[in-house]
């Protein structure tokens, strides 16, 4: 059984997520979550986040309640929906993978307890003090994102030819992320020797002009930030590198799973399942401050091959043995 339809399994309450409001039962404790995205693109997430709160010993509409809120890609509505949040005064809030959401819901609230799941990081962004100890009331997860966006560089640098022009793909609507990838790029180019073109894009329509941009200089060779904005336009993003026969390196193996060429990253059903355990636990009783904040650093690489060869591309052996998973 693949990893998405064990998770669909898990999952049996999915059909009710998209509800605003519901019957709240006396005693049982709510958690408001949020996400930047939508209902269905999360709901793969959503799924995974259930089953970490399962491992807690929380099952919805059994012991515990959930309020969800889905901002649809527009960061400037997380602020709203958190009061929404904060006025139904719900037990815990969780964060499900944006910074922007998980600042939002700092701002918003001092005593609600805030289980958050970030790609940057959290003590540099200000939303705790320490790893450690992260002090008031956040805690949470943290996956590296920013920091392998050079690594993702390199291993485009070494798939293709040397003069190949390589651009890289941001979200300029996301300023804290895209702060940090321009120093990690800037950094990559003095180590690599290479100086990528940087694109932007914060909507579809600016990912196809990005596309368009491309072809017209010459651009052969894409990375993609692993900004979570692009992991919601993950079938856009797969078939215009196709179309315009881009080699392409993403951020999340569901890209590659999706058909596209490569992915160097972390598990996202991982972290998401970690948001779930955490978000039990202080159900539990355990405070966020005295929670540490979890860093999940395995990343693994997966390769498609059926892509690679539409694109005429041949992956060096050493390459091909680094890989955890390859797609034939």
């Amino acid at each position: 059984m693949r990893r998405r339809e064990l998770l669909s399994l898990l999952g049996g309450t999915a059909a009710a997520w998209p509800l605003a409001a519901r019957a709240q039962k006396p005693n049982m404790p709510v958690i408001g979550y949020i996400s930047g995205a939508t209902f269905n693109f999360m709901r793969e997430y959503v799924n995974a986040f259930h089953q970490g709160l399962g491992n807690s010993g929380y099952i919805e509409d059994i012991n515990v309640l959930v309020q969800y809120r889905w901002a649809e890609g527009h960061n400037d509505r997380l602020a709203g929906l958190i009061a929404e949040l904060v006025q139904r005064r719900v037990d815990i809030i969780a964060v499900g993978g944006s910074t922007p959401g998980a600042l939002a819901a700092k701002a918003a609230t001092h005593t609600i307890p805030i289980v958050f799941l970030v790609g940057t990081d959290p003590v540099e962004v200000g939303l705790v003090t320490s790893l450690a100890k992260p002090g008031g009331n956040l805690t949470g997860i943290t996956i590296l994102n920013v920091e392998l966006i050079a690594k993702c560089l390199e291993l485009m640098q070494n798939l293709m030819p040397p003069d190949t022009r390589t651009a890289v793909l941001l979200n300029p609507a996301n300023t804290l992320q895209i702060k940090f990838e321009r120093q990690t790029l800037q950094a990559a180019e003095r180590s690599l020797g290479v100086r990528p073109m940087i694109l932007n894009a914060s909507n579809p329509r600016e990912i196809e002009v990005a596309f368009e941009a491309m072809v017209e200089t010459g651009v052969h060779a894409l990375v993609v930030s692993g900004e979570y904005f692009f992991l919601t336009q993950r079938d856009l993003l797969v078939a215009l590198a196709a179309r315009h026969r881009i080699p392409t390196i993403y951020a999340y193996a569901e890209f590659t799973e999706a058909g596209g060429l490569m992915s160097y990253g972390t598990d996202n059903f991982d972290a998401h399942r970690r948001v779930g355990a955490n978000t039990g636990r202080v159900l539990k009783g355990e405070l966020p401050a005295n929670l540490p904040v979890q860093q999940i650093t395995k990343v693994e690489m997966e390769i498609n091959l059926k892509t690679a060869d539409t694109l005429g591309i041949k992956f060096p052996l050493a390459m091909l043995g680094r890989a955890d998973k390859v797609i034939e």
